[in-house]
């Protein structure tokens, strides 16, 4: 707990038996309370890991991020943390830098602090080309059509609960850009912060650049267009 400040991880994995490990060794323990790891469906030994390295382990079969981060949010409702941190499973984030983005929610009374891998450290090779075109093109439209300049649309962030809640987050396929738009149009404080970033040594879930960068393209666009109705 950081200054009567109680934290939690929110995790979704898939096949991450290699990873882990590695993600649940590099959290610091002395400010992130409870580790919330949720499982979406894995063939390996990911849940038997998450459950020998100390976190709390959910299900979710239905496929996607956004579920499974829905999942671990109903979990949280009971424990109520003032700050949920989501970091990925493949271990392409570095936990050991959650406090750079939990230091202005507890200093400066941020609301959103977004980890952004284009303004940080980004490991040669670690931002494929899906990811290159997935950051500019939804950088791109949050800017036109909502009128707020992202650098990036990175899962590593964290965000005050009670506001997450406020969201209302439900799309599965396009979670983080439903979570920034909607929390520009709530005039959430808001805060970028720079993120190393690295390859990992996961298995990628978007297979070949010009599928990669379809889907992506899809889910962008969709994510972007159905909530320019939105009024929180």
């Amino acid at each position: 707990m950081v200054e009567g400040k109680k934290i939690s991880a929110i995790i979704p994995v898939l096949n991450e038996e290699l990873t882990l490990p590695l993600v649940l060794r590099d959290i610091p323990g002395n400010i992130i309370d409870e580790v919330v790891v949720i499982d979406n469906g894995s063939s390996d030994r990911t849940p038997e890991i998450a459950k020998e390295g100390g976190a709390t382990l959910l299900y979710e079969p239905r496929k996607g991020y956004g579920y499974p981060c829905m999942t671990g949010i109903e979990h949280l409702k009971t424990s109520k943390p003032d700050i949920v941190v989501f970091i990925d499973g493949n271990y392409s984030d570095y936990p050991t830098e959650a406090g750079k983005l939990i230091d202005p929610i507890i200093k400066d009374d941020y609301d959103l602090v977004c980890g952004s891998r284009v303004m940080g450290e980004a490991e040669e090779g670690s931002l494929r080309a899906p990811v290159r075109f997935g950051n500019h093109l939804a950088t791109v439209l949050m800017r036109l059509f909502y009128g707020y300049k992202f650098t990036d649309v990175g899962p590593f962030r964290a965000i005050k609960f009670d506001k997450l809640l406020m969201l209302d987050l439900h799309d599965n396929l396009g979670w983080t850009i439903e979570m920034q738009v909607k929390a520009v149009k709530s005039k959430f404080k808001i805060l970028e912060v720079p993120v190393s970033y690295r390859a990992g040594t996961g298995k990628s879930k978007l297979t070949g650049n010009i599928k990669g960068i379809s889907v992506v393209g899809y889910r962008i666009i969709r994510a972007i267009m159905k909530n320019l109705n939105y009024s929180p």
